[in-house]
């Protein structure tokens, strides 16, 4: 059982690997070894509440598909196992960050102050830019 948030916990068993060959520059041993790992996770089929699903699959990813499985590859380190904890640690971040509940904006003013400021800066600027025009000869 992996940890995502509070009282909410994903079953290792809803997760499925597949172990494949790294891509990219490597030795003689890249063409041999399996050390890359496609994690594929089924969000519909998982043990999540259905609201917890809906907030998952809301999310515009391009790792998750239109049936709600999600795939993460990951290939960063020679060994298979360390790419696997990777993978698993992206699944987890992904699924923290759905979860997030944005806090709503407050609309507020600008003071007066700092509107003054604005317009201060504003005819500043504005009279740079009119020295920077054609000098008028008498």
């Amino acid at each position: 059982m992996f940890h995502i948030q509070d009282s909410l916990y994903l079953d290792e068993r809803d997760l499925t690997f597949t172990m494949i060959r790294a891509q990219g520059a490597g030795g003689q041993n890249v063409n041999k070894v399996s050390s890359a790992v496609h994690l594929r996770f089924d969000v519909r089929a998982s043990g999540l509440p259905p609201e917890v699903q809906d907030a998952v699959c809301a999310v515009s990813d391009h790792r998750i598909s239109k049936e709600g499985v999600i795939v993460i590859k990951s290939q960063s380190f020679r060994s298979q196992e360390k790419n696997r904890v990777e993978a698993i640690e992206r699944l987890l971040g992904m699924l923290r960050s759905a979860l997030e509940v944005d806090k709503p904006r407050r609309a507020t003013k600008p003071t007066r102050s700092s509107q003054r400021r604005r317009i201060q800066r504003k005819v500043q600027h504005g009279e740079v830019k009119r020295l920077r025009g054609r000098v008028q000869g008498d």
